[in-house]
């Protein structure tokens, strides 16, 4: 007795495009707006439940003063005059420390990354010096260079040249090697080395690095600022502490923030000019 039996027929996936692949760009748009509304509900959620905290008197709004109280007090030292030089000081020691440790960074970090005998000379002493706290070398700075400006813009170029160092030679190591290849057989000189092969692939690493270097520098220079120096917003915050001008301090404190973050979207947007082609370091306006 032969028993036939039939095959199941086969299934078929059929998948049908959803609101991504059929309207992009609306997809895009909502997406967008939906990370832009938590950007600002987030921090002003906070902001609102400190407010609320210092008004019910669950905290002390005499440590703890509340954020319109802060504002207002900002709003007063702003049109006095009292506050921009402490915010000059800080910003052109950090711009300074800055421009010096990206530079010095970048150029060494490509000379380890492309000569492994320079690698094996120095990545040991320079690894050695990174995981130094580099408040503890501001004494050093004090007795090289005195009072002044000098420790401030050497603490700040040494934090950011680790940072640019470290991500410099890292990229360049991590470019293929195929991509050289290419270079010297089409008779590369040194220079067009660099301009055509070195610097497009290694350059969207060094500015995440840089742009983490800018953060870092900010916070170096209130710490140093509270230690050895007579104004800037590091003073503000300390100074204000010890009168216990509690207001003052927390002014300090959103300046620094402030700060902080407009250097860090400035190096971003920097990065985003100089390298169109890098995918972008977060999600912002990806669907």
């Amino acid at each position: 007795m032969t028993t036939t039996v039939k095959a199941p027929a086969e299934s078929v996936l059929i998948r049908r495009p959803g609101p991504r692949e059929l309207d992009p760009v609306r997809t895009h748009r909502r997406r967008r707006a939906l990370e832009l509304a938590l950007a600002v509900a987030v921090p002003l959620l906070l902001v609102l439940l400190w407010q609320l905290a210092a008004t019910r008197a669950w905290i002390d709004d005499r440590v703890y003063p509340a954020p319109s109280t802060i504002l207002a007090d900002g709003w007063d030292h702003a049109a006095a005059g009292d506050l921009w030089p402490d915010v000059w000081a800080t910003l052109k020691r950090v711009l300074a420390g800055y421009a010096v440790g990206t530079a010095a960074g970048y150029a060494l970090g490509l000379l380890m990354g492309s000569l492994s005998l320079v690698r094996a000379a120095l990545e040991p002493l320079l690894d050695a010096l990174y995981v130094v706290p580099k408040l503890a070398l501001l004494p050093i700075f004090l007795n090289m260079f005195g009072l002044g400006e000098g420790p401030q813009v050497a603490l700040v170029a040494t934090t950011v040249f680790f940072f640019v160092w470290i991500s410099t030679m890292s990229a360049v190591m991590q470019i293929p090697s195929g991509h050289r290849d290419a270079g010297q057989v089409f008779g590369a000189s040194p220079w067009q080395m660099f301009r055509h092969v070195l610097l497009p692939a290694s350059l969207p690493a060094v500015l995440v690095g840089a742009r983490i270097a800018a953060g870092v520098a900010v916070l170096v220079i209130v710490a140093s600022e509270q230690i050895a120096a007579t104004d800037g917003l590091g003073h503000l915050i300390f100074d204000s502490r010890a009168l216990f001008q509690n207001d003052v301090m927390f002014v300090g404190i959103v300046c620094v923030a402030v700060l902080g973050v407009l250097f860090s979207e400035l190096i971003r947007l920097v990065g985003r000019l100089l390298t169109p082609w890098a995918p972008r370091d977060r999600g912002r306006g990806q669907s």
